[in-house]
């Protein structure tokens, strides 16, 4: 099967920045990009559907002009144009199934409700078997790059440095496919990785039995050491990303959001469990993805 990048296009300002950032990681991979378009058929169509125009062929024009637009971005991409009569959420999660990964527009919707009632986003996230990223409006090529001198554009200076690339790191369950995904994102890109792992000093009476106390500067060098060991093998593997790690005491869904600012990309896990209300994508994602000013990418791992 030929190897891709997939994005969805649903005719947003948010979708037409993912499939252009797709567009991009597909030139990095070097592999094709998948525009992918979903329409359900009904009996009043929705009031953006021009009145000349049946759903198929608004959804069909609608892909068409994404795939114009990033044409016109990346020459020689080959680009595929899939236009599916299906739920948005079934059929972008069946492209995923194919896809190295899916990227999406992103409305950023705040708040706990705006999750429990559900973008299509949030709930093709939620059960994605690969890895998904937000993207959200405006999101351009210059966002990934640190700014050019005299104001000159990125792309007129290619060797314009990226932006880091920034991972949420919990050293009690460390995952393989979180980790080396943010290490082959810097790696292609010629970025830093910058690792953040923050933890919470535990109450006195869980500390009671350790050696360590509760607080101070040998409970944060225990959390260092950590970082450390777990990084090692694939600093190893990955000898030509320079790694910068930040350990620090408190919530870590507000430390990647702030590492997020100045960021090339966010990268999180998502660990796959069912749940009495559905399979969820843990809180620390659910809040990066809400609050990060730039791309997101959730992993999701055992």
């Amino acid at each position: 099967m030929l190897r891709h990048v997939a994005a969805g296009i649903d005719g947003s300002p948010e979708s037409l920045a993912a499939a252009h950032w797709a567009a991009r990681e597909a030139v990095r991979r070097g592999t094709a990009l998948r525009l992918v378009h979903a329409w359900e058929w009904q009996p009043r169509p929705d009031p953006t559907v021009p009145a000349d125009m049946s759903q198929r062929s608004w959804a069909e024009e609608m892909l068409a002009r994404a795939s114009a637009s990033v044409r016109a971005a990346h020459s020689g991409l080959h680009v595929i144009e899939q236009s599916v009569a299906d739920s948005p959420v079934r059929a972008l999660l069946a492209v995923a199934e194919q896809a190295e990964l899916l990227a999406l527009g992103s409305r950023g919707l705040g708040g706990v409700a705006g999750f429990l009632i559900g973008s299509v986003s949030q709930r093709v996230v939620a059960r994605s078997p690969r890895p998904v990223v937000l993207v959200r409006a405006g999101e351009c090529a210059a966002d990934e790059h640190f700014s050019a001198v005299a104001g000159i554009s990125p792309d007129e200076i290619p060797e314009t440095p990226y932006r880091d690339v920034v991972l949420g790191l919990d050293t009690r369950r460390p995952c393989d496919e979180l980790i080396e995904f943010a290490f082959e994102a810097a790696r292609r890109d010629g970025a830093a990785l910058r690792v953040i792992h923050a933890f919470s000093a535990p109450p006195a009476f869980a500390a009671a039995d350790r050696l360590v106390p509760v607080d101070g500067p040998e409970l944060l060098a225990e959390h260092e050491r950590a970082v450390v060991a777990t990084l090692r093998p694939w600093c190893e593997k990955f000898p030509e990303v320079s790694v910068a790690e930040t350990v620090t005491e408190g919530r870590a869904a507000t430390e990647l959001v702030r590492a997020a600012t100045g960021a090339a990309l966010v990268v999180v896990g998502r660990r796959v469990r069912e749940a009495r209300l559905g399979t969820h994508i843990g809180s620390v994602a659910h809040a990066v993805l809400h609050h990060a000013l730039c791309p997101v990418a959730v992993v999701p791992h055992a």
